[in-house]
């Protein structure tokens, strides 16, 4: 079995360091206020989130549901997968809306954090992506496949290969090393996830999220292969465990999962990203 690392880790960790002060300059959009005297003013939420799709579906709660709700959404956006919870362990925001319980976890874990997930909010897709070929079939052997470098979404990819029957891996993989057997001698590169989307020229195929796929201008018809509506990749709510019973923790959670924010992201991604049933 032939497995090449050609890791971005440090690059990523630089610009991680980079792009915190970008990320800490919140955007909030005004809303006018509610014309219920009953709503209890419950105050401001600061939210961590990347751009797209979670920060479009904060500005768009905060701009539609927010006012008549008591409650003020000022969404923080970030760049990269490494410092939304940061931000929220230190305090300079109240929450976030970017990973799923298995990334939160394996976060937890490395830092000693014990931030915690509110529940479950949309399932954002991730996809394979190629400029060169039209199926996971037409890998050639020793075909070069991009992955992420973070343990929660390079297992995610390969499992999903390992469903196609193209490699075998144990269990649940997190790393390179957790592939058990590559009979088409694939070379994989991992790769900083915000950077996936750019290297899909330079590889025969790449797993992007949704998050860093959309801004790259990548879409469903770009995607050789998308995932399930079944993935238990669902990002959740996630904020400290002091702020986890907190009134308007509570509300923006209620927001998040109502009714009309499902039918907005269903009209919006048409399906690329799947909204929790409640």
């Amino acid at each position: 079995m032939r497995i090449t690392h050609r890791s971005a880790r440090l690059a990523g960790a630089a610009a991680a360091a980079a792009v915190l002060a970008i990320g800490l300059s919140a955007c909030s959009s005004s809303a006018p206020a509610s014309t219920n005297p009953d709503v209890e003013d419950l105050g401001t939420i600061k939210v961590g989130a990347l751009q797209t799709p979670a920060g479009d579906i904060l500005t768009w709660v905060q701009e539609n549901l927010a006012a008549d709700a008591g409650l003020t959404i000022e969404f923080v956006p970030f760049t990269d997968y490494n410092t939304p919870n940061l931000s929220v362990s230190d305090g300079s925001t109240d929450a976030n809306l970017f990973q799923n319980a298995n990334f939160l976890a394996t976060y937890n874990e490395a830092s000693s954090d014990s931030l915690v997930s509110v529940g479950d909010v949309y399932l954002p897709s991730a996809a394979f992506y190629s400029d060169k070929i039209k199926s996971l079939d037409d890998l050639e052997d020793g075909a070069t496949i991009a992955v992420p470098n973070d343990p929660t979404n390079e297992g995610r990819a390969l499992l999903i290969l390992a469903a196609e029957g193209l490699i075998e891996t144990t269990e649940e993989p997190t790393t390179l090393g957790d592939i058990t057997d590559n009979p088409h001698d694939f070379e994989f590169v991992e790769i900083e996830n915000a950077t996936l989307a750019q290297s899909v020229p330079d590889v025969d195929t790449a797993f992007v999220t949704i998050s860093f796929a959309l801004p790259a201008g990548l879409t469903a018809d770009d995607a050789i292969l998308i995932e399930g509506s079944d993935s238990p990749y669902v990002n959740v709510l996630a904020t400290t465990e002091e702020l986890e019973s907190d009134p308007r923790v509570a509300k923006l959670y209620e927001l998040l999962t109502s009714q009309e924010t499902s039918d907005y992201i269903n009209e919006t991604w048409d399906g690329l990203v799947v909204p929790v049933e409640n």
